[in-house]
């Protein structure tokens, strides 16, 4: 059954270290099953707190989302954004 990851940026701290993120996130996906289903595009809030964007990570199953997230090459990555912004991650299974 499938999995989402949704990352949704509530506060920007630090434009370097999130460009180093955005650059170096891509290579972590490598070898993944893994689809992009939105990055940051044009949003509208319906309900809830403004919120600088979203992005939504397609995995087959849970387990493939979590390799992904908790992988090396991930587990590296995520720290420059951990310095870079505020974000809420989930992840969700799918029906």
């Amino acid at each position: 059954m499938s999995a989402y990851i949704v990352f949704t940026r509530t506060k920007l701290f630090d434009a370097d270290e999130m460009a180093v993120y955005s650059k170096a996130v891509p290579a972590t996906l490598e070898g993944h099953e893994v689809r992009i289903l939105a990055l940051y595009g044009a949003h509208e809030e319906l309900e809830g707190p403004a919120n600088d964007g979203s992005v939504i990570l397609e995995f087959p199953t849970v387990e493939a989302a979590k390799a992904w997230y908790d992988g090396p090459a991930y587990r590296e990555v995520r720290e420059h954004r951990f310095k870079a912004a505020e974000y809420r991650a989930t992840l969700m299974q799918g029906v």
